[in-house]
Parts: C-alpha cells; structure tokens; sequence
C-alpha cells in the first residue's frame, strides 16, 4: 500500500534555538521534497525526528503521519522509514549478500524464498553475482547501491535521504542520482532529501524546501 508521509506543525529547537518553526508538509508517495538550508540548521535531526532517533539534545514537538497512522511515538524499527546516509554503513563483517539479507523482513520465511530476493536485488542494481563478496573490495558506486537495494528490501513506507550523494565523484552521483530517484518513484515512496547541492534538488524534480 502506497502512502503519504506527512508532518503536521513539526518544531524543533535545541536550547533557545528555534530551528525550523511549526512545519506542515505533505510528501505524496513516489514524490521527492528536497530540504536545502546552512549546515546547524536542523535538516538532519529533522529527518531523525520522523526516523525516531533524535539526539535527547534536541526539543521537537509536532506529529508525522504515515498514511493515516501517526507514528510519531513508535519506536524507530516500528515506523517503516528507510534512511540512506552519505556513508553506506556497510557491515565490514557481513558478505554482500549478508548485508542485504539483514534488511530483510522478518515475515519472510525460507531460505529459498530470502535468497531469492537477495539475488532478485543484485540483479537489479548490476551487481548479479556479488552475494559472496566482501564489501571491502566493492568500489563507492557499488557500495552506494548495495546500501540502497539493503534498505528497499526492509519494505519502507518512506524513505530519508541525508546527503546520500555527497561523497561520490561528479559521474558517480549522477548515475546513483539517477538509480535512487527511478527506484524511490517505481516503488511510489515519498521522500523527504536533505542536501546542499542545488544539482541534487534539480535532479529531483520535485518541491524544494528552505530553512535557516
């Protein structure tokens, strides 16, 4: 079920600061709003209030909504966000295959059925016959697309970009841009990008969001 991610008077603010003032924002599934603003403004920890894991430094206030569920008080793992980072947290222990298998659901049961979807994965982001690989010998763009297919396989509702293209060279980024952005819309995810690269936002295609 496609759904909207929606924010309803969302403030934050860490001591006297008042970051970003009461926030209203409907993201519609398969959309992109891009949240672009200085760095100590409050674009990251926003994204870690929808997320559940806002740093206890921070006073937010506000709900978010996933669909018609408010998920503001659920604990993160409950809350069926996808984050993707500028670093792609790869689990150096893990083989490839072992690291998409860790964003599996639970529901889905047999090692028939989970090795599918492993291989179904790869296959989508050209790296058919890389389950046995260690991250380690993967290059960025490879690494970057590992971490996304590992997040997509956890079934997200929405998903949470925090600079996830700022660390690949200039051709990199714009062919992971472009892998995130047909992948994000064919699944129908709202999606909520911070950035400060004003290319990103353009490449979006959606509406753009300034704060600070």
């Amino acid at each position: 079920m496609n759904t909207a991610l929606t924010l309803h008077a969302v403030t934050l603010s860490i001591g006297d600061r008042l970051l970003i003032p009461p926030l209203d924002l409907d993201i519609a599934p398969g959309k992109i709003v891009t949240l672009m603003g200085p760095s100590g403004s409050g674009k990251s920890a926003l994204l870690s209030y929808i997320g559940g894991t806002l740093d206890s430094a921070f006073d937010a206030a506000g709900r978010v909504f996933s669909g018609d569920v408010d998920i503001t008080r659920l604990p993160p793992n409950l809350r069926r966000v996808g984050v993707l980072f500028q670093d792609d947290l790869l689990f150096p222990h893990l083989s490839v295959g072992g690291n998409l298998a860790f964003g599996l659901p639970s529901a889905l049961r047999g090692t028939k059925a989970r090795r599918k979807r492993i291989e179904t994965a790869l296959e989508d982001a050209g790296l058919s016959g890389f389950q046995d690989r260690d991250p380690s010998t993967l290059s960025g763009g490879q690494r970057a697309r590992v971490a996304l297919m590992r997040t997509l396989l956890s079934e997200p509702c929405a998903l949470l970009l925090d600079e996830p293209f700022s660390k690949l060279d200039a051709t990199l980024r714009e062919d992971f841009r472009h892998f995130v952005f047909s992948h994000t819309s064919a699944q129908k995810l709202p999606v909520l990008m911070v950035t400060h690269d004003i290319a990103d936002a353009r490449a979006a295609g959606g509406r753009i969001l300034k704060i600070g």
